[in-house]
């Protein structure tokens, strides 16, 4: 559903576009609320949503030697900018364990698989093999959420959560079966974005977990 709403209002935008707008509400939305959870001033605040946000896209397009997409174009900071208007205006960060709420956990999974897909997409343009899918796939959707958590000193979130950066790796694989038969269009993506999706939610509530050391 948001696949359609987006592709419908950005008509003219590529798959990449459509996911990578998607993944940054989402965790613009996760930025602010581990930052109102670590109870940072506004400042404090507005770097962890850009850095939720923005980083791992940022490190992916440097990666690929590329002038990063959130230094190009305007649309993304300004959805930044509009998320954190409403989310203060309605005060979404004095309710209470925020981070456990099912809709929380499902923004943050569509953030996840969304900055997956773009980081696997930009990959395959640039010609990486499969290792360099599943690494800048990672890296896209959790570089960011690692920096945040880095800077103010926690363990991040991806070293300690089960299936989460997991399921970064097995989206990239997917996305790179999909171009070895050539059908990486509008709707294969949707339907590994749906499958990513569904798995960490699915993950997050039955507790999967990799293996501890």
């Amino acid at each position: 559903m948001i696949y359609v709403i987006l592709s419908f209002l950005f008509k003219d935008a590529k798959v990449f576009e459509v996911t990578e707008y998607i993944g940054i509400m989402a965790f613009s939305m996760s930025g602010f609320f581990v930052a109102a959870r670590a109870k940072l001033d506004f400042l404090g605040v507005l770097i962890s949503v850009f850095l939720t946000a923005f980083g791992g896209g940022i490190l992916r397009d440097i990666i690929v030697d590329e002038r990063p997409y959130t230094f190009t174009h305007d649309v993304p900071a300004i959805m930044v900018f509009t998320i954190m208007f409403f989310l203060i205006m309605f005060r979404f960060h004095k309710k209470e364990s925020v981070e456990n709420k099912p809709w929380f956990i499902i923004s943050d999974s569509i953030g996840l698989v969304s900055f997956s897909i773009t980081g696997a997409l930009i990959a395959l343009e640039h010609g990486l093999n499969i290792t360099g899918v599943l690494a800048l796939s990672f890296v896209t959707a959790v570089g960011g959420g690692i920096t945040r958590d880095v800077i103010i000193n926690e363990v991040p979130f991806v070293f300690k959560t089960g299936f989460y950066g997991t399921v970064s790796l097995l989206v990239g694989a997917m996305l790179y079966l999909l171009h070895m038969f050539e059908i990486t269009s509008f709707y294969p993506v949707a339907v590994v974005f749906v499958l990513g999706v569904l798995i960490r939610v699915v993950a997050y509530y039955k507790k999967w977990s990799v293996p501890l050391i």
